[in-house]
């Protein structure tokens, strides 16, 4: 008799009852993410009633796959693009919330008397709130369209990523033996390096490597290709002292740039939905009845904190990035609760073993708690303005309306030349060095050995070096050319000789960084005298500047970087997904602009924009209709609505909303008898008193007034006849009909 594996068992009965509990959660309209944690409860070894999971060890292996599927789709949804376009207002927005959060939950620890370990990670968790949650506590609301709604959106999507920064952090703080600033600073520059590193070597190989063989990816191909570049990612993340899941998610990210990311999104889907499911089981598992009771205070202590923190720090965050108060106050209350990422930092505190047992328990009860009381904070935003409005003095309501509007007023740039080709210039020099640095390293490193064991020592130490200067000298050229023909530059120069010395001083400083290059790499294999060495560098470098080969193969490098991070806003243009440039000019008025789905079961499909008369109803305007690949701009009164059609709309909050309604409302009925609408295939004889007989089949009505069709009339042969239109009905035609089969026996009965 054949065994099963425990794993097998342990995963048959989680997803069993996974899928059981999250049913009814859906029922409830509660979020999935609360289903599984709860399943995750009853299947656990604390529960004696019911079943229990036996091998945790390897559920906790797929739990850490989990992981980083999720951080890898995480990736995927981000662009560092977008997040270079949000403007300073929700980064300054996110920064006070996670400080203020952060130093509330460490303050909590030290009041309950818990360790400085524990204290810090609870900070972590307490400055997350939940993207999941938030979305769909939106979209069940009705709230997605409105303006605030995307400002919490694009506060979620930042602290998501710096999310990702703590956990790197709190990794580095957890190994050493107390937090330092220096290795807290020494952990934000690696982080900073590596980030930049990786993100400029993929945005020039992957997108290469997808675009070259994307007529021989299929569907299949391209999934087994994403994750398996995620999962490489996450070796080498681990190997250089950072976790899988930061790999992971530096991968989502490259990919996100690329022409395929939204495919690869849909295909990874079900991937992350599986693991991700384990993960939140395995969450619950750890969830123990006896420590909830013992610690009930503090968690009712934490939920307080969680509601208050969010519900000051939170709008002041939003008033500090721009927000006037009641604005700022609807965002703040939105962002009162803790979700996905405290239940990853909580897993990574226990898997390095640094934090007690207690708090991940208590971390998923304050969870579910804040998750099922945030549709009321968010209802509470508005009457908690009126009550300030009411109580509090006019003018202190006045500063504070204004103060939102004031704090980041934009001021009249002074010396923006200057300031536009330093930030050129200082980009292109970061980003090279780093690049140079990079290579270095690894010549020196791995090549160095490894040549020795084929070449004399100093054969050897020759070859590398020629070979190292050679790699790195296109991003030694571009560092040290980079700008100096730019426009800015030439309008410096030739304004004043009072700018020339400083701008020679950029060059000279550029310069220095290349020459210090060569004098490392030189001084490492050669060890010559230093004003050898110098003189060596300096020679290299003026020839660098004066090949015309390598000024063309760093264009070539830099044009090829710029497409490749461009793809994908290309391919949106060509494919009409991308959004219009004046939608940003929006925001600052009163109305701004919303895309909806028009529902494959609406009921409006098929009725034009002149019928549906929107504007005359809602105060709104169809500006775009994306079908496809097409899209129709400024479609006009005749135009159709199809199932599936994108409608880009401008108005305000309530007339946004209030065409959201009506797109969610008028659908379709579900057809309750679906099991009776088969269509069968029969055979009727016309009997001699039919009411058909003399008839033609257009005027015999079996079509419209039955709903039946005859598609063929048998008179002997192998092949049913087709049946002529003009064809007048006689006693004994044998006709052959399909229909559904109340409709059948209708036909048949009237015949």
């Amino acid at each position: 008799m054949a065994t099963l594996a425990p794993l097998i068992k342990d995963l048959a009965l989680m997803l069993v009852v996974a899928g059981v509990v999250t049913i009814v959660f859906k029922k409830l309209k509660q979020p999935l993410v609360l289903g599984y944690i709860v399943a995750g409860f009853l299947v656990s070894p604390h529960m004696p009633y019911t079943a229990s999971v036996v091998d945790m060890e390897s559920i906790h292996l797929w739990a850490d796959i989990g992981v980083m599927f999720l951080l890898f789709s995480l990736g995927l949804d981000f662009s560092f693009k977008k997040i270079l376009k949000m403007g300073a207002s929700p980064i300054i927005s996110t920064m006070c919330i996670i400080f203020a959060m952060s130093l509330l939950g460490i303050c909590a620890g030290h009041v309950f008397g818990w360790s400085e370990m524990d204290s810090i990670f609870l900070g972590g968790m307490l400055a997350m709130s939940s993207t999941t949650i938030i979305y769909k506590a939106f979209d069940d609301l009705g709230l997605r369209h409105q303006k605030f709604a995307g400002m919490v959106m694009s506060v979620l999507i930042l602290e998501d990523i710096l999310a990702i920064v703590m956990m790197v952090m709190l990794s580095a703080i957890a190994q050493g033996s107390h937090p330092e600033g220096s290795q807290m600073l020494g952990s934000i520059i690696k982080i900073g390096f590596f980030l930049i590193l990786w993100f400029v070597v993929g945005i020039f190989l992957i997108p290469w490597f997808l675009r070259s063989t994307r007529r021989l990816m299929s569907d299949e191909t391209l999934l087994i290709v994403s994750l398996g570049l995620c999962c490489l990612m996450a070796v080498v993340s681990t190997l250089v002292g950072f976790s899988s899941a930061f790999g992971a998610f530096v991968m989502g990210s490259i990919l996100a740039e690329t022409v395929e990311a939204d495919k690869i999104a849909r295909l990874v889907a079900p991937v992350k939905d599986l693991f991700g499911a384990i993960f939140f089981v395995s969450v619950g598992m750890l969830v123990e009845p006896k420590v909830l009771v013992d610690y009930a205070g503090p968690i009712a202590a934490l939920v307080a904190t969680i509601l208050v923190g969010q519900g000051i720090f939170g709008t002041a965050g939003f008033m500090f990035g721009g927000q006037p108060l009641k604005q700022a106050m609807r965002c703040g209350f939105c962002m009162a609760q803790i979700g996905e990422f405290a239940f990853i930092i909580a897993s990574l505190g226990l898997s390095l073993g640094v934090i007690s047992q207690f708090l991940y328990p208590v971390v998923v009860a304050v969870s579910v708690i804040t998750t099922f009381l945030t549709p009321y904070m968010i209802r509470a935003a508005e009457p908690c303005y009126s009550l300030l409005e009411h109580i509090a003095p006019r003018g202190i309501m006045r500063r504070l309306d204004s103060f939102g509007t004031s704090s980041l007023q934009p001021t009249e740039e002074e010396n923006s030349q200057w300031k536009c080709l330093l930030r050129k210039m200082g980009l292109a020099t970061l980003i090279y060095t780093i690049l140079t640095t990079a290579v270095t390293g690894g010549m020196l490193t791995f090549f160095l050995p490894f040549i020795r064991r084929i070449l004399p020592h100093w054969w050897a130490n020759g070859v590398c070096g020629l070979l190292t200067v050679t790699f790195i000298a296109p991003f030694l050229r571009a560092m040290i050319m980079k700008g100096n023909k730019s426009e800015e530059f030439r309008l410096l120069w030739e304004q004043s000789r009072l700018n020339r010395l400083p701008l020679l001083f950029t060059i000279l400083a550029r310069t220095a960084i290349a020459a210090a290059f060569l004098f490392y790499i030189c001084n490492y294999l050669a060890r010559f005298n230093n004003a050898i060495v110098i003189t060596l560098a300096l020679t290299i470098i003026i020839l660098m500047l004066l090949s015309r080969r390598l000024k063309l193969q760093s264009s070539r490098m830099e044009q090829l970087f710029r497409e490749n991070l461009r793809s994908r806003d290309i391919e949106a243009q060509v494919e009409g997904q991308k959004r219009p440039a004046y939608e940003a000019q929006l925001p600052g008025r009163d109305i701004h602009m919303a895309e909806f789905t028009v529902p494959e079961d609406s009921a409006l499909a098929g009725k034009a924009l002149k019928d549906l008369q929107w504007r005359q109803k809602f105060g709104i305007h169809v500006c775009s209709i994306l079908r496809g690949h097409q899209r129709i701009n400024i479609p006009g009164g005749p135009t159709v609505l199809f199932p599936g059609d994108r409608l880009q709309a401008i108005g305000t909050d309530d007339q946004l909303t209030a065409l959201g309604h009506e797109l969610h409302d008028q659908v379709l009925p579900e057809d309750a008898d679906i099991e009776k609408r088969e269509m069968k295939l029969r055979k009727i004889v016309v009997p001699e008193d039919s009411c058909l007989l003399g008839k033609t089949l257009s005027d015999s009505g079996i079509r419209e007034r039955y709903g039946c069709m005859v598609v063929g009339v048998e008179e002997g042969q192998k092949d049913l006849t087709s049946v002529n239109p003009n064809h007048r009905f006689a006693a004994g035609d044998i006709l052959w009909v399909v229909g559904e089969k109340a409709s059948l026996r209708a036909l048949a009965a009237a015949l």
